[in-house]
């Protein structure tokens, strides 16, 4: 066996150093991404009288495509999935951590694709449900580095799936369930129109004794141009390669039992629409960027006091947020790149906490689009102060400043 692997490997064409070609129907793509950062947050620091200033790496990832015949594909993708954490799992007999406690690689997707026509595609396995477009871009093709700052649809709320080791049980991970997606495009009067559904395990746990499933669906609308990324995925800017771009998108997720309590179970149902608009301004003045989303959702568990009283509660987000962004790509190259400023402002109003807001501005240097962009924001707000992604609480922290200079690296 080892001795064909070595004969594959010196006959079969290489494209990029990164594609082993058997022949026009067959072959395997390898990549990898990286992102990290340093983040100083206002009294965040132990004493909670100073600045925090910490190291992460946020991402450390392994991309694996590949095609069996013309009709069948797969992909398969691993993360560092505790990277970015304290901690990790593993010790050593001496309760020392090892190094695979704090950097192990996990399973991210798992996909079986049954690729037949641009109108109709079936896949199968662990994937990312077509929820909001920040959801189907991040965190590599997101228009910032931390793309993710309105509550998350349960998939990403979640810490595991099926619900054995997460209190109040798991509902996926990474935005990842197993599920089997149903999608496709059409191009009707020069526009192109992306559907999507799912069907999924959802939420596994105490507050969902009869096993219900979860589905999810969005529909996107692109009266200009088409975005071109595989499958259903897509991004948050295409920094003008893709030209004039207006999409308009909307998703909706449901689940009985989706939500709440062993007792006091409620049914999770989750609402958003996004809009992207990307303008290529003439004379080669620049790339004009816009991103919005609008989401809703209802969890109708209880209150603040019962999530709190109750550790197997999986006490997902139930209220209204939204979030804008416009972005700026300045047309002249200085060194490497360019560089494209930009603004975002986001509110979130849970049924069970205080109001949050924040404001964020910041500054991408894009050496080679989303695959080689250093990124340095500053922040003020109470998102992070009043619990971060916990919504269940009184929260009556004060707004504080954060600095963060992050990089991300593709191949």
């Amino acid at each position: 066996m080892r001795y064909f692997v070595i004969f594959l490997l010196a006959t079969v064409g290489l494209r990029a150093a990164a594609t082993i070609k058997a022949t026009d129907d067959q072959w395997l793509s390898v990549g990898l991404g990286f992102r990290s950062s340093f983040n100083a947050v206002e009294n965040a620091a132990p004493s909670g009288q100073a600045y925090s200033n910490n190291f992460a790496v946020n991402n450390a990832r392994l991309y694996f495509n590949g095609q069996v015949q013309k009709y069948v594909k797969f992909e398969f993708n691993t993360d560092c999935v505790n990277c970015a954490v304290a901690g990790g799992g593993g010790t050593f007999a001496n309760g020392t951590q090892n190094v695979s406690g704090n950097s192990s690689m996990g399973l991210l997707d798992a996909i079986a694709k049954f690729e037949f026509h641009e109108a109709a595609n079936v896949w199968f396995g662990r994937m990312l449900l077509p929820s909001e477009r920040g959801e189907l871009s991040g965190p590599f093709y997101t228009a910032t580095f931390d793309g993710f700052r309105t509550p998350l649809f349960p998939a990403d709320y979640s810490a595991n799936f099926n619900g054995a080791s997460a209190a109040g049980g798991g509902a996926g991970l990474y935005g990842r369930d197993n599920a089997a997606t149903f999608w496709g495009k059409v191009h009707p009067f020069g526009t192109h129109i992306l559907y999507v559904a799912s069907i999924s395990q959802g939420l596994r746990g105490p507050a969902n004794q009869n096993n219900n499933l979860m589905y999810t669906g969005r529909l996107q609308w692109n009266l200009l141009n088409d975005e071109t990324g595989p499958g259903y995925y897509m991004a948050g800017t295409y920094y003008g390669a893709a030209g004039d771009i207006l999409a308009i998108g909307g998703s909706a997720q449901y689940q009985k039992d989706g939500a709440g309590a062993a007792g006091n179970s409620a049914d999770f149902k989750g609402t958003s629409v996004d809009i992207l608009f990307e303008k290529v301004l003439p004379n080669n003045i620049g790339v004009f960027t816009f991103n919005g989303e609008f989401k809703r959702f209802w969890a109708e568990y209880g209150s603040a006091a019962f999530a709190a009283a109750t550790p197997a509660c999986f006490c997902v987000f139930s209220g209204t947020s939204w979030t804008v962004t416009t972005l700026y790509v300045i047309p002249h190259e200085i060194g490497v790149g360019k560089l494209q400023p930009y603004v975002r402002f986001t509110s979130i109003r849970p049924d069970y906490s205080a109001l949050r807001e924040e404001f964020e501005y910041g500054i991408n240097y894009v050496i080679s689009g989303h695959n080689a962009r250093i990124s340095m924001y500053a922040r003020y707000g109470d998102l992070e102060s009043k619990g971060g992604g916990s919504f269940t609480s009184a929260a009556n922290a004060g707004k504080v400043n954060s600095f963060n200079v992050a990089m991300q690296l593709q191949y």
